[in-house]
């Protein structure tokens, strides 16, 4: 099992389902793996409700292309309008799960374009991976001395076996959940939106 955690992709891969976490089929995938989408999605699930102009000005993109994919992902469930937050014609959208169920069989799906889309999917999550921590490379000296301290990039190398890798797997996204009931209130000093990024892949050195 592998398992993809962040805030706002937020994938679960082979897991019992919760009911803020929606389980994507064939259909469904086919409906969100596209690179423009899936940034959508993150930008709404990690700033919350926003209108097409706001989100292509954030993501450097025409209001035509935001307006149309946000239409396309409310059809396929993953957004819905946000009415409390409209002003007249403005047309205010959220996301409508925290997260999403991954099954590793989609990539064994007989029909040729789900096994693309599932590839589409895993590679764009990759992608805002790399994203994020160009930024944070980017923009480290905007910080604060304690929040640079705090930051880790760190990678190790490790032989173990499948139920030991899994093992591993469990334990730190079980102690990264623990830190959600560690929340601060909204307005402590200091406190920000953190991303954590895990991956277990096995390698050869050949």
């Amino acid at each position: 099992m592998q398992r993809i955690l962040c805030k706002a992709i937020f994938v679960r891969m082979n897991e019992p389902q919760d009911p803020q976490v929606h389980s994507l089929d064939a259909r469904s995938l086919r409906g969100l793996a596209h690179p423009l989408r899936m940034r959508l999605l993150n930008a709404l699930r990690r700033g919350g409700p926003a209108t097409a102009s706001q989100l292509a000005a954030k993501l450097g993109e025409s209001s035509g292309a935001t307006s149309y994919h946000l239409r396309q992902l409310a059809a396929y469930g993953f957004v819905e309008d946000a009415p409390e937050h409209g002003k007249g014609r403005e047309r205010w959208w959220k996301s409508v799960h925290m997260g999403v169920h991954f099954d590793e069989e989609l990539f064994m799906d007989r029909d040729p374009e789900v096994r693309g889309a599932a590839d589409v999917f895993m590679h764009e999550l990759a992608n805002q991976h790399t994203r994020e921590l160009a930024t944070w490379i980017g923009t480290r000296d905007d910080w604060s001395e304690a929040w640079r301290r705090a930051s880790d990039m760190s990678d190790w190398t490790l032989d173990l076996t499948p139920e030991l890798a899994l093992e591993l797997n469990n334990k730190m996204h079980d102690l990264v959940e623990s830190y959600r009931a560690l929340a601060p209130d909204d307005g402590t000093p200091d406190a920000e939106q953190v991303r954590v990024h895990t991956h277990i892949i096995p390698t050869r050195t050949d």
